[in-house]
């Protein structure tokens, strides 16, 4: 699939570092271990249909659309913003196939190839347009993109997908909201808090792995929903307050990790929604911080 050129394509150098970026940012979640509920170098979580090497199959496959996304914002930078997300909707779907392609069948990034997809377009039209890419830039620009994309879930429908029903039980918007609401649970929580540690020289794997669990502690996480419910839901957001109050600060913390993780896996609980938004974090993180209140 191939982007027509016009005289504002982006330079290879830059489309090539926001894309290898990206990369990273997937294999840095999912190389964190331990990670409760989720597959890590220690054990497959609560996934009985998937394991590391299907992670890393599958970001190899992924990456290589990124470029087109990019592309797509640059090409794309003078069109309305609202009108951009239905541009980028054949990427993304051929995206998903090699994923599937690659892990045989198995969703291993479904969440970010949506996510990454949205936040690399609104970094190809920043560009373009020669404003500077932040955190807060991109934030608003895929808000603007994905303006009523939450107006689907509250349809009434005799055959309700998994996000349908959960907005219907619980009011939970999952992906489609957090990207509706320009990531704001990354913006306002989980990137200052992860940006504050780094500042402390806390050790960086620590950091990111208190950085899930916070993320684990304030997301209306649908795919732990979908799992166990409510009450699943509580319990997660529970035992993730608790570990943060206790402290992950040194190395020997991390067996609190690897209980918290048996216990996912026991109650088959997994914080995909939050692994997502980890993947923005570390992204974000990355990026230059103009108009970002740190």
């Amino acid at each position: 699939m191939e982007l027509v050129n016009y005289s504002q394509t982006l330079s290879d150098q830059l489309t090539h570092y926001y894309s290898q970026l990206a990369w990273q940012a997937m294999l840095a979640e999912v190389n964190l271990t331990p990670k409760p509920g989720l597959v890590d170098k220690h054990n497959t979580g609560a996934h009985k249909d998937m394991a590391l090497t299907d992670f890393h199959l599958s970001a190899n496959a992924i990456a290589k659309f990124f470029p087109l996304f990019i592309q797509a914002g640059t090409q794309y930078k003078n069109l309305p913003i609202k009108q951009v997300l239905s541009k980028i909707r054949s990427i993304g779907m051929a995206c998903e196939t090699a994923m599937f392609q690659a892990t045989q069948g198995v969703n291993t990034h479904k969440g970010s190839i949506f996510s990454l997809g949205l936040v690399l377009t609104a970094i190809g039209r920043l560009a373009a347009l020669q404003q500077t890419v932040t955190p807060v830039a991109i934030s608003q620009l895929v808000a603007g993109m994905c303006q009523g994309i939450c107006a689907e879930l509250m349809q009434p429908t005799d055959t309700p997908t998994a996000g349908q029903r959960l907005y219907q039980q619980f009011g939970f918007t999952g992906a489609r909201g957090e990207a509706e609401g320009g990531y704001s649970l990354v913006i306002n929580h989980s990137l200052p808090f992860y940006l504050q540690q780094l500042a402390a020289q806390q050790d960086a794997e620590i950091a990111l792995i208190n950085t899930l669990i916070l993320l684990m502690k304030i997301n209306d996480d649908t795919n732990i929903a979908n799992r166990g419910g409510l009450n699943g839901l509580i319990w997660v957001k529970q035992q993730a307050t608790k570990l943060l109050q206790e402290g992950i600060n040194h190395p020997d913390d991390l067996v609190k990790v690897k209980q918290f993780d048996q216990h996912c896996i026991e109650k088959n609980l997994s914080p995909g929604g939050s692994a997502d938004l980890l993947i923005l974090t570390w992204f974000f993180a990355r990026l230059p911080r103009q108009g970002f209140g740190i």
